[in-house]
């Protein structure tokens, strides 16, 4: 089965703009307009998709993701999030998580090997001028992603980029998560905040990227404890169970059940799989795998996320079954899972 049918969904929710952020079961809703945060992603999806398949239809995807981050970068050279039908950005500035993640997809491009240069000219272009904000961040986890960001940047050895700069800055960032992880940290519990919200897993992955340049013992250490943790939280049955969205976990409280979100699997696959790559242990591998079957059915209601009539993704796990909407986040998220997990070999780790 080809992909192009198999994940028909990303194409039925991407028009001449983008990607939309949201559906209507699986109907696109133009009133919910896009995102950047889903167009970055989205260019990662398609990057990956023609790693795999060689296929022009996903090159012509990435074109559209990619010119739509060229339009949501501000002249400061931040980039703005949210964009409404009529194609016009409703803030100047977007969210700090935003700017990591459009990071994180502009590195990655630089390190697929495309028929066309563009793709990596443009992408350097957007990091060249994005660059000088990088260190002004403050939040958790736009550190986080900004590091997988421009740890993809030094991976990717271009010449427009000083390494040692890039290695000062990734071991920054790397600093401020260890800090905070020490702060926050008490007896049985090992994590970076007082609470576990939302795209948990993106810390330790972040650690780990880091140690793999930088080698650095503590970055290693920090991250394999609150893996372990995160581990212990969202494993507990034998299946990949997420926090939920609704209250989430705070120190202390018990953690929300409910309502379970397809970005939390695609990142924990994305952080064992980086796992497994620096250790070679087949558990974490396993792991992997299991976060990806929880899109097919290994989950805490034994349903599957993914519609195998539109090629959709459902929106999550509700205490009643699924959120039956097929927005782009979830959707993107099984495709991400689905490249890194079953065809490790051909994408960029």
């Amino acid at each position: 089965m080809r992909v192009a049918t198999k994940y028909a969904h990303l194409f039925t929710l991407t028009d001449d703009t983008g990607i939309f952020q949201h559906s209507l079961y699986s109907v696109p809703d133009p009133s919910q307009g896009y995102t950047t945060d889903d167009n970055a992603r989205a260019a990662i999806a398609a990057a990956m998709l023609y790693q795999v398949y060689k296929g022009e239809e996903y090159l012509s995807l990435l074109r559209r993701y990619l010119s739509f981050l060229i339009y949501a970068q501000n002249k400061e050279g931040f980039f703005r999030n949210f964009m409404n039908y009529n194609r016009k950005f409703t803030e100047k500035k977007g969210s700090e998580d935003c700017f990591g993640r459009s990071l994180w997809a502009l590195g990655y491009l630089l390190n697929v090997s495309f028929p066309d240069e563009s793709f990596h000219n443009v992408a350097l272009r957007l990091l060249e001028k994005a660059f000088p904000n990088i260190s002004t961040l403050k939040s958790l986890r736009g550190k986080a992603y900004s590091l997988i960001g421009i740890s993809l940047i030094y991976k990717a050895g271009t010449f427009e980029f000083d390494t040692g700069e890039i290695k000062n800055l990734i071991r920054y960032f790397s600093q401020d998560l260890i800090e905070s992880y020490y702060k926050n940290r008490e007896e049985n519990w090992e994590w970076f905040e007082g609470q576990m919200t939302y795209s948990n897993a993106v810390l330790p992955w972040a650690l780990l990227r880091s140690y793999a340049i930088l080698k650095d013992k503590e970055s290693l250490k920090v991250a394999e404890a609150s893996m372990e943790f995160l581990e212990s939280v969202t494993f507990k049955d034998g299946y990949f169970k997420p926090i939920g969205c609704k209250g989430w976990y705070k120190k202390g409280d018990k953690k929300a059940e409910f309502d379970e979100q397809p970005i939390e699997a695609c990142e924990t696959a994305l952080m064992y799989i980086e796992a497994y790559k620096i250790f070679g242990k087949e558990e974490y591998l396993e792991k992997a795998k299991k976060c990806y079957r929880w899109f097919l059915g290994d989950n805490s209601q034994g349903i599957s996320l993914f519609d195998e009539m539109t090629g959709g993704c459902y929106d999550g796990i509700t205490e009643d079954g699924v959120n039956l909407n097929e927005g782009a986040e979830s959707l993107i998220s099984l495709i991400i899972t689905d490249m890194i997990v079953n065809h490790t070999a051909k994408v960029y780790r």
